[in-house]
């Protein structure tokens, strides 16, 4: 997501599932090639190909692209130097070390 390029989720275990949802259904900045309910199906080629087609070449591709370009500009200013993200951890540290 740092990188602001959409993602093709493919969950094969753990934690992947619930990832795949966040990034399709709730940030809106990735498609599905397989869905979780279906991890034991071969994959086909063709299937892989509508997905990246999809991200590549597409209206909805081209509004993923976007809102993982923003997505990205928000992490990487919530880690500079005075984001909200590197407080936080200083703050933490801080906190362990003292």
């Amino acid at each position: 997501m740092s990188m602001g390029v959409p993602l093709a989720t493919w969950p094969v275990s753990y934690d992947q599932p619930f990832n795949a949802i966040s990034v399709t259904n709730l940030l809106k900045i990735g498609i599905p090639v397989k869905c979780w309910s279906h991890r034991e199906e071969l994959v086909t080629a063709s299937t892989i190909e509508k997905a990246v087609k999809t991200l590549m070449g597409t209206t909805e591709g081209e509004e993923m692209r976007q809102r993982a370009f923003t997505l990205s500009n928000k992490i990487k200013s919530s880690v500079s130097d005075g984001g909200p993200a590197r407080k936080e951890m200083e703050s933490f540290i801080s906190t362990i070390i003292e």
